[in-house]
């Protein structure tokens, strides 16, 4: 668990508790002043930690209440990383290797599919960018380049799965046969790999000849 301050770890705790609360609750807690308090909710909600809702009441003028963002829930201890390949450890020593394989498989197919579907167009330049935009918000951080021959390289500075994947590297190749299916008629070749030790996985997807 990330620690700050003490007084906005302690902002922090209690929202986390009580899931929302306005200045006049928070304050039950605090002995110093509310002026004090109102900064530290200001620099927690300045670093994404909190956000401030407006609530309007039938009678009254709207107040303000206090909540955790997905960032502030994710300074608290949680297993996110953990779990999944602890998960994946347990099936394999349950029921061995291949039924790991068989269901990152299984994730691929699930993949590539979800990824078909998006995609209403055979147009490669219009696959390639919407593959790359797909991956992006997935969080792969994807930049996409065109070389003089018009082929393209599809890069992924950040791998979401990278502590899995460095484990059981079928997700590497599953992913491989996922770009060799939906650009059938181009070579794919992977030419760096986050697990390896590079710095980001990049893909080279030829242009088909008669693209």
């Amino acid at each position: 668990m990330k620690k700050l301050a003490t007084t906005k770890q302690k902002l922090l705790n209690l929202l986390k508790k009580e899931r929302e609360m306005t200045i006049e609750e928070i304050m039950v807690n605090f002995n110093i002043s509310e002026i004090a308090v109102r900064k530290h909710l200001r620099e927690l909600e300045h670093d994404y930690y909190i956000e401030k809702n407006s609530v309007k009441q039938k009678i009254g003028r709207p107040y303000h209440v206090f909540k955790l963002t997905k960032q502030g829930h994710q300074i608290f201890p949680n297993q996110h990383e953990k779990l999944p390949l602890e998960l994946l450890k347990d099936l394999e020593s349950i029921q061995g290797r291949e039924a790991v394989s068989q269901l990152l498989e299984h994730r691929m197919m699930r993949e590539k599919g979800n990824l078909q579907k998006e995609m209403a167009t055979e147009d490669f330049d219009k696959k390639i960018k919407k593959v790359a935009e797909i991956q992006d918000d997935k969080g792969c951080m994807v930049e996409v380049k065109e070389n003089e021959n018009g082929d393209y390289e599809i890069i992924h500075y950040n791998c979401p799965i990278a502590n899995i994947a460095t484990t059981y590297h079928e997700i590497c190749k599953n992913e491989k046969n996922m770009y060799n299916d939906i650009f059938p008629e181009s070579d794919v070749v992977s030419t760096s790999r986050i697990t390896a030790g590079d710095h980001c996985c990049k893909w080279v997807i030829k242009r088909p000849e008669k693209a």
